[in-house]
């Protein structure tokens, strides 16, 4: 929350405004307050702003061609040089008063936006959309992994989407000391009403944890079921609690978040994190 907001309940100016004037305290205190150390600095920015205005345009002019554009190239071209020579002469005469800090931050924000530029391209290329992608290969129905702590409504709406997705279902629960354990009528609660159902009973796999660790035990298990199923998709479904009071986040673990977190981070393209809300009332 920014803070017009939390000491006065609204903005008093938008976020950019509020980065600017953070950056322009910072250049106050740099230069200890004294205005006239930033005259430098702002006549090198603004020459060099008016040098790469006009490159841009000879460049646009290059690119463009046609009748005229000779005409044009040279007159922008012509006013890159004059703001040039004067951006090299200014740089030169205030280096010490200021126009060192242009010096060093222009080539570090350039190359920061060029290798961002990089990396967009490089994503760019990376989810291009491929050429039969629904008929290439076999369409067949994920691994899913449903990790259960306590058995109760929450943990059974998880379930229920789970049998929607897959008939391959594993119900993961870690055992500790202290730890409170499934219901030991485990056939009877689901086994027997998917049969019912017409519907494949989910695999019960208990998990032992010496050291009461939860979320490390699952993510070994994720991953194993990974590697044992190479051609198939993992879907890891984690159910979790939503508050209706921003305070009553703290009275429930986060067990899920870091669960997500941690998976996608160790995981693969081939394991999917399917999030199971339930919405508290109280």
């Amino acid at each position: 929350m920014p803070l017009a907001d939390f000491l006065f309940g609204r903005p008093l100016a938008s976020a950019e405004d509020q980065v600017l004037a953070v950056l322009a305290g910072m250049l106050l205190v740099i230069f200890g307050g004294i205005t006239d150390r930033l005259i430098p600095l702002f006549a090198v920015g603004a020459f060099m702003a008016f040098t790469l205005s006009q490159a841009g345009m000879v460049a646009h002019w290059k690119r463009v061609r046609g009748r005229g554009v000779a005409h044009s190239m040279a007159i922008n071209g012509l006013g890159a040089a004059a703001t040039g020579a004067t951006l090299a002469v200014v740089l030169a005469a205030k280096f010490a008063e200021g126009a060192w800090v242009v010096v060093v931050l222009a080539p570090a924000f350039i190359a920061a936006m060029t290798a961002i530029r990089r990396h967009y391209r490089r994503v760019e290329r990376e989810v291009a959309p491929r050429p039969d992608f629904i008929v290439k290969g076999t369409l067949t129905p994920p691994v899913v992994v449903v990790p259960v702590e306590t058995w109760n409504a929450v943990a059974q709406k998880a379930l229920r989407l789970a049998l929607t997705i897959s008939g391959d279902i594993e119900i993961v629960h870690v055992e500790y000391e202290g730890a409170p354990a499934l219901k030991s009528d485990w056939s009877r609660e689901i086994e027997e009403q998917a049969r019912a159902a017409g519907r494949p009973a989910p695999k019960l796999v208990r998990l032992r944890s010496p050291y009461r660790f939860v979320v490390h035990p699952i993510i070994q298990h994720v991953l194993g079921v990974e590697q044992q199923h190479p051609d198939r998709t993992v879907a890891v479904l984690i159910s979790e609690m939503v508050e209706r009071h921003w305070y009553h986040y703290f009275l429930h673990n986060q067990r899920g978040e870091l669960l997500s977190a941690l998976l996608l981070v160790r995981g693969d393209r081939r394991i999917v994190i399917v999030n199971v809300p339930w919405y508290l009332d109280a």
